[in-house]
């Protein structure tokens, strides 16, 4: 059984003296308290509810039934936003009581060193060929307004940025490279806090599109775009038929909301196809 907050506030009423009406007291896990003779029920007039016949006895079923060792306790976790494992441990011994992602935060990469700032220390990114860099406290993690960020949507051109430089010579700026994977929504609530230039990287094809238009452009407004490159029409025109055909019934008729992108559209459109991000990797 899934151990709710409305479960638990109600669970907290009775073991604090107060009644609950019968028709909020339905479900196994009522029936088994009455069973154990723990809830006792009131009937006045046509009206039946519910109380505890001994607060201890209550909470002590409570514990061993259902490993919450602490009612109000487990009600502060299930309205928490930010809480550890160890915190549910305490409260119900079950360090997986609440579904809680662990590893908060987004990639990030670059080829040329950008400084930044992360809890007010001072944080040089530069990871070597190979590797990467994860920022997990993203809350606490700045950079300088002049640094464009350039969003990558596959993992294999986040890991190549060095053999797509050419990409970007145009950007006079220093470029902090980040992942979209994984998908967790903490990098675009970064990007919310920032405001720096966004720029996404990502297929030439309608469901690239609607991932810029949907995940990032829709949040970020103008201060985004989507990177077209200049030989953009050649490169579709050699792309997959099939990618295309696939997507047109999902995004065939998507409402484009940045007229930029309508040029990539029209391309994909008038050959049909849709060209893969892998491609810009120079072999």
């Amino acid at each position: 059984m899934k151990v709710t907050l409305a479960l638990i506030e109600k669970w907290i009423a009775l073991a604090n003296g107060q009644t609950l009406a019968s028709s909020q007291a339905k479900g196994d896990c009522f029936d088994e308290l009455c069973d154990e003779g723990l809830l006792i029920a009131i009937t006045q007039k046509s009206r039946a509810s519910y109380r505890v016949q001994n607060e201890l006895s209550f909470r002590n079923f409570l514990a061993s039934r259902y490993n919450i060792n602490d009612l109000e306790a487990c009600r502060d976790l299930l309205q928490s936003e930010n809480l550890s494992r160890a915190q549910q441990v305490a409260a119900t011994g079950d360090s997986k009581f609440v579904m809680q992602r662990s590893f908060t935060g987004f990639l990030v990469n670059a080829y040329s060193k950008i400084s930044s700032t992360l809890n007010d220390e001072p944080f040089e990114i530069l990871p070597p060929p190979g590797s990467f860099t994860f920022i997990t406290d993203y809350e606490h993690f700045k950079i300088d307004d002049d640094v464009v960020i350039v969003g990558i949507e596959n993992a294999e051109n986040f890991k190549e940025i060095r053999k797509q430089k050419y990409l970007f010579d145009s950007i006079s700026e220093k470029i902090l490279f980040v992942s979209r994977y994984p998908q967790n929504g903490d990098l675009v609530k970064w990007l919310l806090q920032i405001k720096n230039r966004y720029i996404h990287f990502g297929d030439l094809d309608l469901a690239g599109v609607h991932i810029y238009l949907s995940e990032f452009y829709k949040h970020l407004g103008a201060r985004a775009s989507m990177l077209i490159p200049s030989d953009f029409e050649e490169r579709i025109s050699k792309g997959s038929l099939e990618r295309y055909h696939v997507q047109f019934q999902k995004f065939g008729k998507m409402q484009i909301t940045d007229d930029r992108v309508q040029i990539l559209i029209d391309a994909i459109h008038k050959y049909h196809r849709g060209y893969d991000q892998e491609g810009f990797i120079l072999i």
